[in-house]
C-alpha cells in the first residue's frame, strides 16, 4: 500500500521538489524565526569548478531522481537556505548523508576529538567567495564517514530511519531542555555506537518507524557553523 508521501508527487525527493522545498523555507524569514532543514539520503562528491573547495570536491546531496538530473551541490545549498537568513533568524540543518560534513559550506567546522577537546577550524574557500549569511546563524549538524564503511540499502524506506537521523532524535528527546551543543554531540554519537536496528522512536512521525538503518553509511556525527561559539555553552535550541 502506498503511503501518503508515495502518493503525493510533490511530497517525493526529487530535485525540483528539494529546490522549491529549500526556497520556500527561507522565503520571507524574519527576525526571531527558527528554520529546520533535514536531508536522509545518500551523499557524494563532485569535482569543484569555481575553486572555492580546499580538497577540490563539492559535497552534494543525492535526491532521488539523481542519477537522470543529478545531485544537488553544496554550492547551490548554500546559496539557497543560508545566504537568505537574515539578522535574527537561525537555521539547524540536519544531512544524514555520507561526506555531507560540509554540505552547506559553512565557514567553519569543528573538530572534536575522542577525549572531548574542541577546535575551530577555518574552512573559508580560498577563492575569497562569501558563504555566510546575511546576518543570521546556521548550523549544520550533519554525518562524518571515511569512506570505507560499508552501508545498507533500505528495501522498505518509509519503515525505517537513517542512524544519524535516530541518533539525532533521540538525544533531543532524552537530554534535558537547554542541552549544549557538545553534550548533544556526545549523545548522538554515543547512541550510534550502541547499535541496534530497533527503532524505538515516539510520536505521529517516530511510531510508524520500525528499523534503524546506515543507509548512508555516517560513522559519527559533526558540526559546522556560519560562526563560531563555545560548543560547551551554547545552549541547542531549535
Amino acid at each position: 500500500m502506498l503511503t501518503d508521501d508515495q502518493k503525493d508527487p510533490f511530497r517525493l525527493p526529487t530535485k525540483d521538489n528539494i529546490r522549491m522545498a529549500m526556497h520556500w523555507l527561507v522565503q520571507g524569514c524574519c527576525y526571531g524565526d527558527s528554520l529546520v532543514f533535514h536531508f536522509s539520503g545518500m551523499g557524494a562528491q563532485v569535482a569543484d569548478d569555481d575553486g572555492d573547495e580546499v580538497d577540490g570536491y563539492d559535497e552534494a546531496i543525492c535526491p532521488m531522481d539523481s542519477f537522470q538530473k543529478g545531485p544537488i551541490l553544496d554550492d547551490e545549498i548554500n546559496e539557497a537556505i543560508v545566504r537568505p537568513l537574515v539578522h535574527g533568524v537561525r537555521l539547524h540543518a540536519v544531512v544524514d548523508a555520507c561526506h555531507s560534513a560540509t554540505v552547506l559550506d559553512l565557514p567553519f567546522l569543528c573538530r572534536i576529538s575522542r577525549s572531548g577537546n574542541w577546535q575551530w577550524e577555518d574552512h573559508r574557500p580560498p577563492s575569497g567567495a562569501c558563504k555566510g549569511t546575511s546576518g543570521g546563524h546556521a548550523v549544520l549538524i550533519s554525518g562524518y564517514s571515511d569512506g570505507k564503511t560499508n552501508y545498507s540499502v533500505m528495501p522498505e524506506a518509509y519503515a525505517s530511519v537513517g542512524a544519524m537521523t535516530h541518533s539525532f532524535i533521540k538525544a533531543v528527546e532524552c537530554e534535558p531542555r537547554g542541552v549544549t551543543y557538545g553534550r548533544l554531540l556526545t549523545s548522538m554519537k554515543s547512541i550510534m555506537h550502541s547499535g541496534g536496528g530497533i527503532c524505538n522512536l515516539q510520536g505521529p512521525i517516530g511510531a510508524p518507524i520500525q528499523k534503524v538503518a546506515n543507509f548512508s553509511g555516517v560513522q559519527e556525527p559533526t558540526l559546522s557553523s556560519s560562526e563560531m561559539f563555545d560548543i560547551y555553552r551554547k545552549a541547542f535550541v531549535l
